[in-house]
């Protein structure tokens, strides 16, 4: 039998770049039309769903025929709230469900399921995208103005120290030291801007990851344990190599400091087709190569959690807070998405990144 196929127009770019899953639903409570999220959240392609009662799909412990009827009579929107949703004989899912008539249609109502999860991991990512920049112009121009007369405070204390019983030149040693730990700071604050537009070709992200994971492994994660699970299968990604190279190398550098008496890193890699990027024309843009770097360390404080990706945020005694924040502008280069979730015992940083295009041939 041919699948009911809806007389609704849906736009296609919206429709496709919606990152919840979404139904649209007749008066029957049959199933008019899914978004790609919702193929992906119900494990059912679009021709196996549309024609299907919504209900024999999803079991939702709310009153839904209930709250439909209040849509349809009133023609105005309803929320409910932390719900559980259940599909087949998988866990339930706390779930807010958004429903929305559709004005020229009023029978046809559209079904939102904002799972909690995929919404705290888009709105950690949205900060993840834009924190990067919000210090970068004035700490440049600090950086700047400072490292001038940090140069002259030094020179004169090694002058001086010339002249001082070896008592009095601990106190001038002290100074040069401490405006040269400056200075170096203020290098990684000049780097933000000087940090070249990627040269961005069709790149093996397990190249990348052991380029990153032999490096840290004959430094300063020499006490830890780096283990392996890739997807073999993964297509390229596009994007600059030593950029990608250096993002995991600050991400691993980043679990092995957080658990200094040693741990394992666990280096992740999946195909996730969920995931979806609104680009800046408009166009809907997949982001289905997932690499996880996974650590056992003690976690990310919970006060810093949310703006970890932001300058000079770190939840380390002397932590410039500049190499998270210098990943998460890379990644947004790259039109990606890096998140984090962290709890004690283990903490994952996730890089989400598009395919290479069918048309360009893998760098070698």
């Amino acid at each position: 039998m041919t699948p009911y196929r809806a007389p609704y127009p849906v736009p296609g770019v919206i429709w496709a770049s919606l990152p919840f899953p979404t139904l649209l639903i007749d008066q029957a409570a049959m199933i008019l039309e899914v978004n790609p999220a919702a193929e992906t959240f119900l494990n059912t392609s679009q021709r196996g769903l549309i024609g299907q009662p919504v209900f024999d799909r999803l079991s939702v412990k709310a009153p839904m025929e209930e709250a439909l009827v209040r849509v349809r009579a009133n023609q105005s929107p309803l929320n409910i709230n932390d719900v559980d949703v259940t599909i087949g004989d998988r866990l339930p899912v706390q779930c807010t469900i958004h429903l929305a008539p559709m004005h020229d249609n009023p029978g046809i109502v559209m079904l939102i399921l904002s799972p909690r999860e995929l919404a705290d991991r888009l709105g950690r990512s949205m900060v993840a995208k834009t924190a990067a920049r919000s210090a970068i112009g004035m700490a440049e121009m600090l950086a700047h103005e400072i490292k001038n007369p940090l140069a002259g405070i030094s020179g004169a204390a090694q002058l001086l120290s010339m002249n001082l019983t070896p008592e009095d030149r601990e106190l001038t040693d002290l100074i040069v030291e401490e405006t040269r730990r400056v200075v170096k700071l203020l290098e990684q604050v000049e780097q933000f801007g000087n940090l070249r537009p990627p040269d961005r070709k069709p790149v093996n992200l397990h190249d990348a990851l052991d380029r990153a994971r032999k490096s840290a492994l004959v430094g300063f994660a020499a006490h830890m344990t780096i283990t392996e699970d890739y997807d073999p299968s993964l297509p390229p990604t596009f994007a600059d190599s030593d950029q990608l190279m250096q993002v995991f190398l600050n991400l691993i550098k980043n679990a092995a400091e957080a658990c200094k008496s040693g741990g394992t890193i666990r280096l992740h890699s999946f195909y996730d087709l969920s995931l979806r990027l609104r680009r800046t024309d408009g166009a809907s843009a997949a982001l289905p190569l997932n690499v996880e770097i996974i650590d056992d360390g003690p976690g990310i404080p919970p006060d810093i959690a949310a703006n970890i990706f932001e300058p000079f945020v770190s939840g380390r005694e002397n932590g410039t807070g500049l190499g998270l924040a210098l990943v998460s502008k890379i990644i947004t280069d790259h039109e990606g998405w890096i998140t984090v979730d962290s709890t004690p015992g283990r903490t994952v940083f996730r890089v989400s990144l598009p395919m290479a295009p069918r048309d360009k041939k893998e760098s070698r």
